[in-house]
């Protein structure tokens, strides 16, 4: 795990394109490396079990189906993740509240302030 606010290894998972891509250009704006980008859950389980990551942006609603069984593996493995949707906090299932959340339409900003607050949490 790198144990500072930049140069994080970042899953993507989201079911839009364009938002992905947006993500991604963002978080390497802000000097992160996209090291996968899932648009299906099958896939995002895989990926979230198996590859070296420090972070994961997850989308609530992957094709209309929930990623709280992905939240699970990431949470299982120590990786710390950012909940993203349109719905905000409120959208949430009542456990996963306290998680981060990222509101769509992004911007640059909130999201540089969702990572700080996620590996702030892991320095304390």
């Amino acid at each position: 795990m790198t144990s500072h606010n930049s140069g994080l290894r970042i899953l993507l998972v989201e079911d839009e394109a364009i938002i992905a891509m947006l993500l991604e250009d963002m978080l390497g704006d802000l000097g992160h490396r996209v090291v996968a980008i899932a648009g299906r859950m099958e896939q995002a389980e895989k990926l979230a079990a198996e590859i070296p990551l420090d972070l994961a942006i997850v989308d609530v609603n992957l094709n209309g189906q929930q990623t709280y069984p992905l939240a699970a593996i990431l949470t299982d493995r120590g990786v710390p993740f950012i909940f993203a949707t349109g719905y905000g906090a409120s959208g949430l299932k009542e456990e996963w509240r306290k998680i981060p959340t990222l509101q769509k339409p992004f911007q640059e900003t909130k999201l540089a302030e969702a990572i700080s607050q996620v590996t702030r949490a892991l320095s304390e």
